[in-house]
């Protein structure tokens, strides 16, 4: 799975999905996507990422407490 990153629009490559759908999880292990060379892979903070399309992520990956209104 691909997901932007919001600073830069790089394109990530999310190594764990089951990471990314977890709302208990704030950072996930992902490896950017720029130039010629494999880069290593580092901890993101999800709300710095984004769709491709530049849609938002679900909130309920974000917040464990989503059901609830705010």
């Amino acid at each position: 799975m691909y997901l932007k990153h919001k600073q830069s629009g790089d394109l990530v490559e999310i190594m764990e999905i089951s990471s990314v759908v977890d709302p208990m999880k704030n950072s996930i292990l992902a490896r950017f996507h720029h130039g010629e060379e494999l880069q290593d892979e580092e901890s993101i903070s999800k709300d710095q990422l984004q769709f491709p399309s530049g849609e938002s992520l679900p909130r309920c990956w974000l917040d464990a407490d989503y059901r609830n209104v705010k």
